[in-house]
């Protein structure tokens, strides 16, 4: 084992909890503003007056935050996690303040940009914090913390901030980050004082950042924009993706002469690496898809109001903590992973055709079990992909690696949302019409937590009727992500999980 790969001294148990504590609350932040937005879009374009240009609010944020991830992953590993932590939760905390204090539609999205650019690195960072300081084998109870909290955050974001909407204001949804900003902040900057920070000099991949930045941006940019503010057909559009196919052709080629490039390209060699990606990138696709719609199918089909959509996706989050749980205490205790993966896509199948075959005739007691299913399958994923990927790999491209599954992650939840906010487009431009009579905003589809609940019942049944064959759809999509996932978990090559830093990862074929 070289020097380079050396581990850290080890911790005390009191000093691993205070990390995994301050970690958590940086991946808390970063999850909780991917969606807690969302039902906050109305008020905001209510006040600005501008609903054209309002899922950038989202987007924008979504944009920089999966360009950067790469980026915070490699420079954490050249100078230490701890200053690159501190930048990330620093700029997401003034970002939120300069979101709360925006006086335009065009400075909230600036500011949520600047915002993504901090949260890139939170989740990603944190991640491999804790495959520093904790053993493979040890790492499955933290890695199901770590998806506990993501899940959570995800799906009881568009609730938080229905609540704030309704009682206090759109703003109270960037203002409380300043608090949590802060506490992250400190615990972080004095809980990781002790990492190993390893000096070494280094050419930095500048061209491979820019190309990697580039692509993911423009493919990114034509996915929001796509059937939204362009059309598909556009030239324009077909211009921007072809920009970013190009440069990530480019990066793929810079990366190969780079003497330490953002990618390794050793990465794709890896077997264990490919195939994580693989799942992770269909498992969060169709989660993150179907979180994004379901609260407007159930507003739609059950007549709930914004918040209490998302409270009826409970069952989802549940099922997600027990089966990252599950998950991690199974690999904890058997050193083995590959079987689960298998199991969990298998499950969040099962439970997508379910909700598929009942789209067009709701019923809590057929919707509560699927979700649950789809949940339960989707949280076993989650440990098995980050552990599986930095026990395959040496320690000094631990944050690398994690940050390349987290670049998966990020991507396939971003053209989830866009590719089956595609399919819904027909039927929510049905719905934007119909809810246009009784709220008097009109706002284009897909962004439309608006107040289905003013509609009467008959008027709502005949909305889900007409619109049934696009929910079909929707769920079926979802079902053929997970499968994919399935068929991937089938291929994995399993390495056992190592029990100490010490031993040297088995890397390729």
């Amino acid at each position: 084992m070289s020097p380079r790969d050396a581990p850290a001294a080890p911790l005390a148990e009191r000093e691993v909890k205070t990390i995994v504590i301050g970690v958590l609350l940086a991946v808390f932040l970063a999850a909780l503003d991917q969606t807690i937005v969302a039902t906050a879009l109305p008020a905001i374009a209510a006040e600005f007056r501008d609903a054209e240009h309002l899922s950038w609010v989202m987007s924008g944020y979504l944009l920089t935050a999966t360009a950067a991830t790469p980026i915070y992953g490699k420079l954490g590993d050249l100078y230490g996690r701890r200053v690159l932590l501190t930048i990330a939760i620093t700029m997401f905390t003034l970002a939120s303040v300069m979101s709360a204090l925006a006086g335009s539609l065009v400075e909230l999205i600036g500011a949520r940009a600047l915002q993504g650019l901090g949260a890139g690195g939170l989740i990603t960072l944190a991640q491999a914090t804790i495959g520093e300081v904790v053993p493979p084998r040890e790492r499955g109870k933290y890695q199901a913390y770590f998806a506990i909290v993501f899940a959570t955050s995800s799906v009881g974001g568009p609730v938080v901030g229905g609540l704030f909407v309704d009682f206090l204001s759109w703003r109270w949804i960037f203002w409380m980050n300043l608090p949590l900003g802060l506490a992250a902040l400190a615990l972080c900057h004095f809980a990781l004082r002790n990492l190993r920070v390893e000096r070494r000099k280094v050419k930095i991949d500048y061209a491979g950042a820019l190309f990697l930045v580039g692509g993911v941006g423009a493919l990114m940019v034509a996915l929001v924009s796509g059937g939204n503010t362009l059309a598909w057909t556009s030239p324009l559009l077909i211009a921007i993706a072809g920009g970013g196919v190009a440069l990530l052709v480019l990066l793929a080629i810079c990366e190969q002469r780079a003497p330490d490039p953002i990618l390794p390209p050793q990465l794709f060699a890896n077997p264990v690496f490919r195939a994580a990606s693989i799942i992770i990138f269909f498992a969060v696709m169709a989660m993150m898809g179907s979180i994004a719609f379901l609260p407007l199918y159930l507003q739609i089909a059950a007549g709930a109001s914004a918040s209490s959509a998302g409270l009826l996706l409970i069952p989802m989050t549940l099922a997600i903590v027990v089966g990252s749980t599950v998950s991690g205490n199974v690999m904890m205790r058997s050193g083995r992973y590959k079987i689960l993966p298998v199991i969990g896509m298998a499950l969040a199948t099962a439970g997508y055709v379910a909700l598929a075959a009942t789209a067009g005739s709701y019923s809590l007691a057929v919707l509560a079990p699927a979700l649950a299913a789809a949940g339960a399958g989707t949280g076993m994923v989650f440990p098995v992909v980050t552990i599986s990927v930095q026990n395959a790999v040496p320690l000094r491209n631990l944050g690398t690696a994690t940050a390349a599954t987290g670049l998966a992650r990020m991507l396939g939840g971003a053209i989830g949302v866009a590719a089956l906010g595609a399919i819904l487009a027909g039927a929510l431009a049905h719905v934007t019409a119909m809810i246009a009579q009784v709220s008097h905003l009109q706002v284009r589809a897909p962004t439309l937590p608006l107040k289905l609940s003013d509609l009467a019942p008959a008027v709502r049944t005949q909305l889900l009727a007409e619109n049934e064959g696009a929910y079909v759809t929707l769920f079926a999509a979802c079902a053929a992500m997970t499968a994919l996932a399935f068929l991937a978990a089938l291929f994995q090559k399993e390495i056992p999980l190592r029990a100490t830093h010490d031993e040297a990862p088995v890397v390729g074929e």
